[in-house]
């Protein structure tokens, strides 16, 4: 499966997209495919990113990097958005220091190996991502009980939805995982 859209050229980017990419491009050592895919409507790439950022980078909180990547791994696999669990799951991996738990998470979060409070938050992030409908006051005392504010639900939910549009976007227009992300916390780093 290749992308059915053609990956943007970073010489035609605005200038500020074109910024963006290229600081990515420094601290990953190369451009994730999501950047370019999307810059094809620059609007559009301004708005998922700001969102992105507001969710995935904010400081305030209890949710952890690692909590945050979780939640991506595991609804993007229910989504099965294959570019989501592993360019998601390296980040996981990388930010849990633990080279197996986004495999586990991706096929079974139930029996991977996290705490407990990650297992609460996980259910009610899955239960937001198949049947959001559904969500009652009922599901929040299991999280409250695990030391989660109603702020830090609002995030668990807000990154399972925001997620939901990068999984059909990634998944319908064919994007494929950059070959980086396959490896990434799964081996040691060499020293340098």
């Amino acid at each position: 499966m290749t992308d059915r859209y053609p990956l943007a050229e970073l010489k035609d980017l605005p200038d500020d997209i074109r910024a963006a990419v290229l600081e990515v491009q420094e601290k990953a050592g190369f451009v994730p495919n999501v950047f370019l895919a999307l810059a094809r409507r620059p609007a559009e790439w301004r708005a998922f990113f700001a969102y992105h950022d507001a969710l995935m980078l904010k400081e305030e909180g209890s949710l952890t990097k690692g909590d945050r990547e979780m939640i991506v791994t595991a609804t993007s696999a229910a989504n099965k958005c294959l570019y989501c669990v592993v360019a998601h799951g390296a980040l996981l991996r990388i930010y849990e220091k633990k080279p197996l738990v986004a495999d586990q998470v991706a096929v079974n979060w139930r029996r991977a190996d996290i705490t407990p409070r990650q297992r609460a938050m996980l259910a009610f992030a899955m239960k937001v991502c198949e049947r959001s409908h559904e969500i009652d006051d009922s599901d929040f005392a299991p999280l409250h009980a695990h030391g989660f504010d109603d702020e830090d639900i609002w995030d668990i939910a807000a990154i399972t939805a925001f997620f939901g549009l990068s999984n059909r976007l990634a998944s319908f227009s064919g994007m494929q995982p950059n070959p980086e992300f396959f490896l990434m916390g799964r081996l040691p780093r060499e020293k340098k």
